[in-house]
């Protein structure tokens, strides 16, 4: 999904070698040469659990300041 979708100097898919995106189990790692904004990985990264309907149950979170994790939504029954 990251590869068609994030886009470099106003295009989608024209990542080159400015950006690179690999996958290590659960985890996918971008790093990018080019100037490149985490909040625009975190708007495809919600893009993409509204696409497979995961939005309700799942929240996107930056644990520090290079990275951003998925998490569950805290549902407390006791209110």
């Amino acid at each position: 999904f990251l590869n068609s979708r994030i886009k470099v100097e106003g295009k989608t898919g024209n990542l080159g070698e400015r950006v690179v995106v690999t996958r290590d189990k659960s985890k996918i790692h971008v790093s990018a040469e080019a100037p490149f904004s985490k909040r625009y990985l975190k708007y495809l990264s919600k893009k993409y659990l509204k696409m497979q309907q995961l939005r309700d149950f799942l929240r996107v979170v930056a644990p520090n300041k290079t990275s951003y994790e998925l998490r569950y939504f805290n549902i407390n029954e006791d209110n």
